[in-house]
């Protein structure tokens, strides 16, 4: 989908009007993929729109600019608010909003760290990346044959734009194939995650998650379901596993905050477990949407509502 206009962004400090926030053709970043970025989602709610795990991103989009040594000259708090304010200034009651840091102009060296650091901030209305229906009956997807980099070649643990190059391969090649959603390998050829998701695999009535070292990214709404798994009883292990676990998986879901919780119906054509839903995957749903919803009270503090 095509990024819808609104009337105001937050750039450099300043909300503007959309047309107004540009960048030079000689910014870093541009050229050299130098920038970090974070997704969240706005819901609405009951007690009114609000936004999930806000904190919990600003500190991720810190951490990543530390990692790449980019110096924001905003703190969490600020860009904290910053995010509320370009919510409220567009009147939007549910969505996603895009922080993105990034080096501008200055040197066209490798070496750009004395380039100055821009922040902006957009939000826009946006519905379910994988489609409604992917939420209840699932999609299907393959094996990528793109791999996830190698720990010691680019930094995965940081919402790197350069590392989304990757990503754009695995998606570009399950869509030409006629998939939906394509996942990825670590370089030892075991399981790692979608192009833009967290993936876990229940098997024999335990759950499997990649663990940090197979080269992912620490999603927010894969923490979130980590919790959830284990408040519901189920068997949460962190740990390595082939890609032939997918294939006799009684059932697969993404995770992260474009796709929320969403099942796979299906790897490289084979069916996963029944071919829908399975009843491990709704429970964790229904706990997930139900804080969203109202129906179910906050309890771990993940909403932050825009007008408190």
């Amino acid at each position: 989908m095509d990024i819808p206009r609104t009337d105001w962004i937050w750039h450099n400090g300043h909300l503007v009007k959309w047309d107004e926030a540009t960048v030079h053709v000689s910014a870093h970043a541009l050229h050299y993929g130098s920038s970090v970025f974070e997704g969240l989602r706005l819901y609405d709610t009951p007690a009114g729109p609000a936004v999930f795990q806000l904190n919990a991103h600003v500190r991720r989009l810190l951490d990543s600019c530390r990692i790449l040594r980019m110096q924001l000259s905003y703190s969490a708090d600020e860009i904290a608010s910053a995010i509320i304010e370009t919510v409220r200034r567009n009147r939007l009651k549910s969505g996603y909003i895009r922080p993105l840091a990034y080096r501008g102009a200055g040197p066209i060296a490798l070496d750009a760290r004395s380039a100055p650091t821009e922040l902006a901030i957009f939000a826009f209305e946006f519905g379910p990346y994988l489609g409604r229906a992917g939420l209840e009956q699932g999609v299907d997807v393959m094996v990528s044959s793109w791999r996830r980099m190698a720990p010691d070649t680019l930094a995965s643990m940081s919402k790197a734009g350069g590392n989304y190059l990757n990503s754009q391969f695995i998606a570009m090649e399950a869509a030409d194939l006629g998939f939906r959603e394509g996942i990825a390998l670590d370089v030892n050829g075991l399981v790692s995650e979608g192009s833009g998701e967290n993936i876990f695999v229940v098997y024999r009535g335990a759950i499997y998650t990649p663990p940090v070292g197979a080269s992912i990214l620490m999603g927010i709404t894969r923490d979130c379901v980590l919790r959830l798994a284990q408040e519901l009883g189920h068997e949460v292990r962190q740990e390595a596993f082939p890609r032939e676990m997918l294939y006799v998986a009684d059932e697969i879901f993404f995770t992260g905050t474009a796709v929320e919780i969403s099942p796979v119906r299906s790897v490289d054509k084979i069916p996963v477990g029944d071919g829908r839903r399975g009843p491990i995957t709704a429970s964790i749903q229904d706990a997930f949407f139900g804080i969203l919803n109202g129906k179910l009270p906050d309890r771990h503090g993940w909403l932050t509502l825009v007008e408190s």
